[in-house]
């Protein structure tokens, strides 16, 4: 039986990532990478940012931007990460999900090979994201191709 898996948006990888650093790995369940992100955050901002600016900032005062821009670039960084990370996932999760699929042709698949979504296997197409599903319904059903009906 094949393992479902969830696909994961890059955006709201993103966006989290954007709110708080380390967020959007987070929500990727990279909880390594995550910390790592906060930790690089932390000491760029120790070492490269004057701790007036830093207090400032969160007194919620004016900052100047150019002086908070080392923890900036690492909050954009991890950003960008997340986002591209999810999207290598979600590839990888395609194609491993059509490697099985096509390994066991017969086999009636439980989710898409497309999105990664639960399938109802009486289709012959992924209600979700409406791709093609290998076979189609009768061939699952009978192990063979699906007959043509004449108009």
């Amino acid at each position: 039986m094949q393992r479902s898996t969830s696909q994961k948006r890059p955006w709201l990888a993103a966006l989290l990532g954007a709110l708080v650093t380390g967020f959007g790995h987070l929500y990727l369940r990279r909880w390594r990478r995550a910390v790592g992100w906060l930790a690089v955050l932390f000491a760029v901002s120790y070492v490269f940012v004057e701790p007036a600016a830093i207090e400032a900032l969160a007194a919620g005062g004016p900052v100047d931007p150019l002086s908070i821009a080392p923890t900036l670039l690492v909050g954009g960084a991890s950003v960008v990460d997340a986002y591209v990370l999810a999207r290598a996932q979600n590839a990888l999760t395609r194609t491993s999900g059509a490697a099985e699929s096509a390994k066991n042709p017969g086999e009636p698949i439980d989710s898409c090979p497309n999105c990664g979504r639960e399938v109802d296997p009486a289709l012959d197409f992924c209600h979700w994201c409406s791709a093609d599903l290998p076979g189609g319904a009768e061939a699952r059903s009978r192990g063979g191709e699906p007959e043509r009906s004449e108009r």
